[in-house]
């Protein structure tokens, strides 16, 4: 019997940055099917908790729903955005953070729940919501952009599965 989770679920590149300095996406593979673990994720997957900034920038202009956005478009389930602007008719949470993820949890069905966004992932971690970070290290530098993680507080993790699809390097570590 698995135990649902949420997920932290990014790529990431050699230097530590999940994307670039004006929050661009262009440099990430087109083929992450290819990499086994990508699917095995998305499996695990019932609903979806997505920060305001990252869903302003990528998933909300295209579809307010978020029907289609996450991955592509291969995740079908409950999408939220945890906000402190809400917005009548939307997928929207405020308030509580740990009330929010309760409610994206609730949601899931028994399946794990999947962090979109740099800050609100860095947010849940400081609040110990975490349990899982999955990352791909992409053989590139970039220089510059949205770093992993930067906080003040340091958070401990326990590496429990390590593999390689190609050129990418894929962790997995629990909180």
């Amino acid at each position: 019997m698995t135990t649902q989770r949420v997920l932290w679920h990014v790529t990431m590149s050699l230097d530590g940055f999940i994307a670039g300095p004006r929050h661009e996406m262009d440099w990430m593979p087109d083929n992450e099917a290819e990499n086994p673990v990508v699917p095995a994720v998305i499996a695990s997957v019932g609903a979806v908790l997505c920060g305001r900034n990252t869903w302003d920038l990528v998933e909300g202009p295209r579809e307010r729903d978020g029907a289609g956005a996450v991955y592509g478009g291969q995740f079908d389930g409950p999408v939220f955005v945890m906000t402190h602007r809400p917005e009548p008719g939307g997928p929207y949470l405020s308030g509580d953070l740990k009330t929010a993820v309760g409610t994206a949890l609730a949601a899931a069905g028994g399946r794990d729940l999947l962090l979109i966004g740099a800050g609100l992932a860095r947010t849940c971690v400081a609040a110990g919501l975490v349990d899982r970070l999955v990352v791909h290290v992409a053989p590139i530098l970039l220089g510059e952009g949205v770093r992993l993680y930067e906080a003040v507080d340091r958070a401990p993790l326990r590496l429990v599965e390590e593999s390689r699809a190609g050129q990418y390097v894929n962790l997995e570590y629990n909180f």
